[in-house]
């Protein structure tokens, strides 16, 4: 078969210019010697991807402020985790919509920019780059960290700091590897999500066998609930949405996916609808072994349930379920630098981001700005605030990109969409997630409220930045086409992936 080539002589100015090709005597290079991000991600990578990051941390964090915020109600709790199910569902039908409509890598960011215009993408931008993901690293590394050490020390509280060191290792060994190689990275998600399938079956098999003995006690009077319930409720929704989050992540590297028209809807769906299944039935699990308070008491859910339900086997659960959160943790730090990386690429990111390394095809700079900022969040912060305060602005953004995608259809009829879900459950999923995200400052105002505050802090910061450049010239060389550049060993993709 023929080896397609790039011609590389007709972009080879500073500024990215035409200045002619053919005569000039400049190599041409292979599409396989070109610097490019590949198009590696096959549908079982891509579904690896999915369940490898929504199941991470979330089941083993979330089912206690799930069923906190229920009120205690075991039925309640567990129709909150029926009800985030078919929500990401639906969500996720939206987005593999979005995903096959617009084939630039980016999610949330890039349909904004199409839909809505730029200061919605560049707030999405601005509040994913330097608070939502490393909230959300942070809470995945610090469950990494309780689950390796906890063990150790039962029934002993282990030492906050220990954690926290090992949750730093944890953090820096993904960096390492997205650093690295893509296919690495890619390859160590796939082993990492058949390791978590294994432990949710743990889980789910002796739960089974004790629901068929009658350890039912939990669930009788299940829906006992007072009306100060409801106030709190958007709070569960939020912990149980948090626990099916990443629905959305191969959204971020469409230009990677292989036959993304066929794949990435397959892939989205195939892999919610496999989570949701998993995850009610993990929790009623939970219930069989442990009653509301005792859940409410424990500070690492699923020991607690292997202490008491998996005697021979109680010390591998721990083990499993930090693995889970090492996968939930890398297909993060896979995805959200594309983000970055094509922000920068659009002009609303520094364009020494919008950059990949010469050799190892990874986006390098993207990846590294992220570290220093979820090494600082840390440092500080409490697992169950940075999940309400994570939450308010992930699914404002959510809510309105695919509300832009309602004005798209609207306005562009006979825009081109490979794959269209009904109007209905478009309109469903938006309002359920403004309402959500409207209740919640009611429910939590104090970190939704500081959540909105530093998502609008990014308007100045686009207007000075993009709207009307006003950045002094040496701060433009930092992160600009000079020495950083060279010290990263980075260039700009020598191929157009979209």
């Amino acid at each position: 078969a023929q080896r397609r080539t790039v011609d590389l002589s007709a972009t080879d100015s500073m500024d990215g210019t035409p200045t002619g090709k053919g005569d000039d005597g400049k190599k041409e290079k292979t599409e396989d010697e070109a610097v490019q991000l590949r198009r590696t991600i096959g549908l079982l990578p891509a579904m690896c991807l999915i369940i490898g990051t929504v199941v991470g941390s979330g089941i083993f964090i979330a089912p206690k402020g799930v069923l906190a915020n229920s009120g205690g109600s075991v039925g309640l709790s567990l129709l909150v985790w029926v009800l985030c199910g078919v929500l990401s569902l639906l969500g996720a039908m939206c987005y593999a919509e979005l995903g096959t409509t617009f084939t630039k890598s980016g999610g949330h960011y890039i349909y904004l920019l199409e839909t809505l215009g730029p200061l919605p993408a560049f707030l999405r931008l601005w509040i994913e780059g330097l608070f939502i993901r490393p909230a959300v690293s942070c809470t995945v590394a610090l469950a990494f960290g309780r689950y390796v050490v906890e063990p150790f020390f039962t029934p002993c509280a282990a030492p906050i700091e220990l954690i926290k060191l090992v949750s730093l290792l944890g953090l820096t060994f993904v960096v390492a590897i997205n650093c690295w190689s893509v296919t690495l990275a890619s390859r160590t998600q796939v082993a990492l999500t058949f390791l978590k399938m294994f432990a949710l079956v743990l889980i789910i098999v002796p739960g089974g066998i004790a629901l068929a003995k009658g350890k039912t006690k939990s669930f009788q009077n299940g829906f006992e609930v007072d009306s100060s319930t409801l106030d709190m409720l958007p709070l569960a929704f939020y912990n149980g949405l948090y626990a099916y989050g990443g629905w959305f992540y191969l959204n971020y590297i469409t230009e990677e996916v292989r036959n993304p028209n066929r794949n990435l809807p397959l892939a989205i769906i195939c892999s919610i609808v496999t989570v949701t299944v998993c995850y009610v039935l993990v929790n009623v699990a939970y219930f069989t072994a442990m009653t509301p308070a005792e859940l409410l008491l424990s500070e690492a859910v699923a020991v607690t349930f292997a202490n008491r339900a998996l005697h021979g086997m109680a010390s591998v659960v721990p083990f499993l379920v930090a693995l889970s959160c090492l996968g939930a943790l890398n297909g993060g730090i896979f995805g959200s630098p594309r983000m970055l990386l094509v922000g920068a690429r659009e002009g609303h990111w520094p364009t020494i981001f919008s950059m990949i390394h010469i050799r190892r095809r990874t986006p390098l700079p993207a990846v590294l700005i992220l570290y220093p900022l979820m090494v600082l969040m840390l440092v500080t912060g409490d697992i169950y605030q940075l999940i309400n305060f994570v939450s308010f602005s992930r699914w404002l953004f959510i809510a309105l990109a695919t509300l832009g995608m309602i004005l798209h259809r609207y306005r562009f009829p006979d825009y081109v969409r490979p794959f269209k879900v009904p109007v209905a459950v478009a309109v469903t999923f938006t309002v359920v997630c403004f309402f959500i995200v409207g209740l919640s400052l009611y429910s939590d105002p104090w970190n939704t409220g500081k959540s909105c505050a530093l998502t609008l802090s990014g308007i100045p910061v686009y207007y000075v930045t993009v709207y009307r450049y006003r950045l002094p010239r040496s701060l433009r060389r930092v992160f600009g086409e000079s020495g950083l550049q060279i010290l990263l060993e980075v260039t700009q993709q020598e191929v157009q992936t979209y």
